[in-house]
């Protein structure tokens, strides 16, 4: 039996969470894999392609200065088509819930080749937050054959929406296999700054805040209160690798440049982020990844969002949605920094998302899919 997969990602996050699916499949005796990017991402995708050493099989390279999602779309559907019709796999194989996610489950189903999703059955049921990520995944969660939900809520969310259980399938998050296979490499930071910093000198706090839906004046009031915060608190010291984005950097450096304690560095390779993770003390971010990696590494997170499409976090304890409210920003962090207890409460919590084993789950499910059938 040969079963002939293509994988098809194109941001930095999905490329973390599926190299450990991709390398899984490598390993597999049944199965024949291609690797499709898109490159809607193209440095920060290229950085975790170098770290897991994968080659892709097809590279769509779609990325232009300020593309729309209308681009993005439209380039990654055209791109994905001409390859799946080339290929012709058995199974397709798409992450989470990016514009190349439904591009690819799209151009799988419009051949008629069965979709797997990865990450399935994350919800918020607000279609404009995550924007556009929340309806990317419902629509592909409508296409897809087979759902390798992270945990026991997905399913659950899942099989509310009428999915037939027997489709559905509880996997844990390949991001804890990825973060777990990172975070044990022996590493020392190359950046300068960073390899100079004392992390032992007082409380430092990790910031990574760059999501659509908080462009403006959310990402502004977020930039006042971490301003604030160390104003106030004489030894705090805030890390912030600033994204890409012009709208982001805009904003970013012309409320917290200049300041002594705020490092504003640009953004970092997944090896080097990881164990930045592993040093700081506490984390600020937008970031659905990090919800998920920092708590496996003992950090309290407060997340930039109003709702979070990883409620299973905030009921573990190790995650506090705080959203983009200056005030209380503010209130958290100094929670955080002044209550040990509480500190430690959200930092020692248990990480419902997996045990790093997930991959492995995901192939043995997709050679008895096709045993069976």
């Amino acid at each position: 039996m040969e079963i002939k997969t293509v994988t098809i990602f194109g941001t930095r996050p999905e490329a973390i969470k599926m190299a450990p699916v991709v390398k899984a499949l490598q390993e597999s005796e049944n199965i024949e894999n291609k690797i499709l990017v898109t490159a809607q991402h193209r440095e920060m995708l290229d950085q975790v392609l170098r770290l897991f050493q994968l080659k892709p099989d097809f590279d769509l390279d779609i990325m232009k200065h300020k593309q729309s999602l209308t681009h993005i779309m439209a380039k990654a559907l055209e791109g994905i088509e001409k390859v799946l019709t080339e290929v012709t796999p058995d199974l397709v194989l798409v992450h989470g819930d990016t514009s190349t996610t439904l591009a690819g489950a799209l151009a799988a189903y419009y051949q008629k080749i069965p979709v797997g999703h990865v990450e399935a059955g994350l919800r918020t049921y607000d279609k404009y937050q995550p924007f556009p990520e929340e309806l990317n995944r419902h629509l592909t969660g409508v296409i897809a054959d087979l759902h390798f939900a992270p945990t026991g809520k997905a399913k659950n969310f899942l099989l509310n929406e009428g999915v037939d259980e027997g489709s559905i399938f509880v996997t844990g998050n390949t991001v804890i296999d990825a973060l777990l296979y990172t975070a044990n490499i022996d590493y020392t930071f190359e950046d300068p700054v960073l390899k100079e910093f004392d992390f032992d000198r007082g409380p430092v706090m990790l910031l990574t805040a760059h999501r659509r839906e908080n462009w403006g004046q959310p990402l502004e009031d977020i930039c006042y209160a971490v301003k604030e915060l160390v104003e106030n608190n004489s030894d705090l010291r805030v890390i912030y690798p600033v994204h890409l984005n012009p709208r982001v950097r805009e904003v970013v450096f012309s409320i917290l440049g200049g300041h002594n304690r705020i490092l504003l560095i640009e953004p970092l390779d997944y090896l080097p982020f990881v164990h930045l993770m592993k040093s700081v003390d506490i984390v600020l971010t937008d970031s659905g990844g990090i919800q998920e990696e920092a708590p496996s590494l003992n950090k309290p997170v407060l997340v930039l969002r109003n709702v979070t499409e990883r409620p299973e976090a905030v009921e573990a304890g190790t995650v506090k949605v705080v959203g983009t409210d200056r005030e209380k920003i503010y209130n958290e962090v100094s929670c955080l920094l002044n209550n040990k207890d509480e500190y430690n409460k959200i930092a020692l919590a248990k990480n419902p998302f997996g045990d790093g084993k997930a991959a492995g789950r995901i192939v043995k499910i997709i050679e008895d899919y096709f045993r069976k059938s």
